[in-house]
């Protein structure tokens, strides 16, 4: 059986590294043993932030709704308790963007959770 030689697998392995760091500061871009240790690094941070993202986004949705219930002179809180009782079924990213694009359509909102908490 003939010998094989490990010169063309090798070389792809290596640029698919090499791929994945390109743009990177040092030799973080070019020397495959820090290469490798970068990529894995960085995979390691996207599958961490991936999951941070939701929990981000989530946050700045809250704060948009808060800034527009508070202008309208109740809580957060109040409010989201309001939106139970009251049956409206929206989720706080469709909150935050009409708040944030239609101000007029979340005051009617917020009319009716405070209407449901009296």
């Amino acid at each position: 059986m003939a010998r094989v030689k490990r010169g063309v697998t090798s070389r792809a392995k290596h640029k698919k590294v090499l791929k994945a760091v390109k743009g990177q500061w040092g030799r973080r871009k070019n020397t495959i043993r820090v290469a490798r240790q970068a990529m894995e690094k960085a995979m390691q941070y996207a599958y961490r932030d991936r999951r941070n993202k939701k929990r981000d986004f989530k946050s700045l949705w809250i704060q948009r709704i808060n800034a527009g219930v508070r202008s309208e002179g109740i809580t957060y809180s109040k409010f989201i308790s309001g939106l139970s009782k009251s049956g409206i079924k929206l989720d706080r990213k469709i909150l935050a963007e009409i708040a944030y694009d239609n101000p007029e359509a979340f005051k009617t909102i917020v009319k009716r959770a405070r209407a449901a908490l009296n």
